[in-house]
């Protein structure tokens, strides 16, 4: 009897748990694609001739939109590793 107990706890014991549970790759998933979206909004702008300045460079889309993007991809990102599913 304690023999199939041991046997038991130990099949148990291989058992192993992922770190976080589905709606948590998800929600990081999410995240994850908005910081990407960010870096795109961010690119370009640029010019092919290094002594024309191209004023795109600090339009709303560069300066502000892009990088509130990326901190709110970054703040999705954290909220899914910190959110407990098991939580009731």
């Amino acid at each position: 009897m304690k023999k199939q107990k041991l046997e038991l706890d130990q099949k148990q014991e291989d058992i192993h748990e992922f770190l976080f549970e589905k709606i948590n790759y998800k929600i990081l998933l999410i995240g994850i694609a908005v910081i990407t979206l960010g870096f795109i909004l961010m690119s370009g702008g640029g010019s092919d001739d290094p002594n024309v300045f191209n004023e795109e460079v600090f339009s709303f889309r560069r300066i502000r939109l892009a990088p509130t993007t990326v901190l709110i991809g970054f703040g999705i990102t954290i909220y899914a590793i910190l959110k407990n599913p098991k939580k009731v």
